[in-house]
């Protein structure tokens, strides 16, 4: 794959939005020093870019764009954009927001296409989005999502930086960190070595120093700390990075007797819990038990239910000792839970009795 130089490309005036995909997809073609087109041209050209792209742009997968290198890119150095695509494509174009437009053709379909600048320049530096087309089809993608330029400009002077608590601080502690610089104000960024992002952003305060603070931290806070200032009007240029601090942040030691007394909490936790499950069990018996005592009390006090026949008792006394005796006959009466009926009345009792007549009974 070869590089494409497209830092003597068409000045921007001379490459407006309206020379996107169609431009380099029609009959149409450029010279390699990119005449200027007519306006009539260019409205032309305008209408059916749109067109194309309302009705195609949904029907290819999303490009994706990197940079190379991904950071600490200064003035005059070369970088590289590369642009990913989910599909062999024979056209790619690179769009700078607001700036140029960098058209490529491949030869060949592939699944990368290269942009590189040679010497990078101020006014490169920026927000940039790919977009590509297959082969002999209308079909263009959308735009993949942006990436950014920042150029770091040596002729900034780095900024100064301060840690408070200093150095040494146990789990925990909220540190601050503060930057600033004398001449400029500035968005500042701060870094953290092993990051490939600045962890933190903010603008100034007072025009130059900003504050930054980490709460509760912890031994992954450890590490160096450095910061950087974008000037107000220069979004994408960055001054160098500046003095460093060093975050230490050591594990704040367990109080004495604390392993033991974790150990102890688990028991107690344990037979609490196994207190709890007896007690539980037993309430349910308990209850099944005063249920099912409830079920049979009120099955025997059941209204329906028949009542029992009195039982008839007798009385015998011997023949020899019934003289002068009444015999008597009695019912036996079952005591009965069931309220009172009303009387009824009353029966005549039957009464057995011996005369002697004579001497004979």
């Amino acid at each position: 794959m070869q590089n494409h130089d497209i830092t003597a490309c068409c000045p921007q005036e001379e490459q407006t939005a309206a020379l996107r995909p169609l431009l380099f997809s029609s009959a149409l073609s450029l010279s390699p020093r990119c005449s200027c087109l007519r306006a009539p041209m260019l409205v032309a050209l305008i209408l059916g870019w749109w067109l194309v792209a309302a009705s195609r742009a949904q029907q290819l997968p999303r490009p994706s764009l990197s940079l190379h290198p991904s950071q600490g890119v200064s003035l005059g150095d070369p970088v590289t954009l590369r642009c990913h695509l989910p599909r062999l494509a024979a056209w790619v174009w690179l769009y700078q927001d607001g700036g140029w437009l960098y058209p490529k053709g491949k030869e060949k379909e592939q699944d990368a296409a290269e942009f590189s600048f040679v010497s990078t320049l101020r006014g490169q530096a920026g927000r940039y989005r790919c977009q590509y087309r297959v082969s002999e089809s209308a079909e263009v993608s959308v735009e993949s999502d942006p990436v950014e330029l920042v150029l770091t400009d040596l002729r900034y002077p780095p900024s100064s930086i301060s840690l408070h608590p200093e150095q040494h601080v146990g789990t925990g502690t909220n540190v601050t960190i503060s930057c600033w610089n004398k001449d400029y104000g500035a968005t500042f960024l701060l870094h953290k070595d092993g990051s490939s992002e600045p962890i933190q952003r903010q603008d100034s305060s007072g025009g130059d120093t900003a504050t930054f603070t980490l709460f509760g931290v912890t031994p992954a806070d450890s590490g160096t700390y450095r910061c950087s200032y974008r000037p107000w009007h220069y979004a994408f240029m960055s001054s160098p990075l500046g003095d460093s601090v060093m975050l230490e942040v050591t594990p704040t030691p367990a109080p004495p007797g604390a392993a033991g007394s974790s150990r102890g909490n688990l028991v107690v936790a344990v037979v609490g819990g196994c207190t709890a499950a007896l007690v539980f069990i037993l309430v349910l018996i308990i209850f099944f038990l005063l249920s099912a005592l409830r079920r049979r009390t009120q099955r025997d006090e059941s209204p329906g239910a028949p009542p029992k026949k009195p039982e008839t008792m007798e009385f015998q006394v011997p023949s020899s000792d019934s003289e002068g005796l009444t015999y008597l006959e009695l019912q036996a009466v079952t005591p009965s839970t069931q309220p009172p009926s009303p009387p009824a009345a009353p029966q005549p009792s039957v009464i057995y009795t011996e005369v002697a007549v004579g001497g004979r009974h």
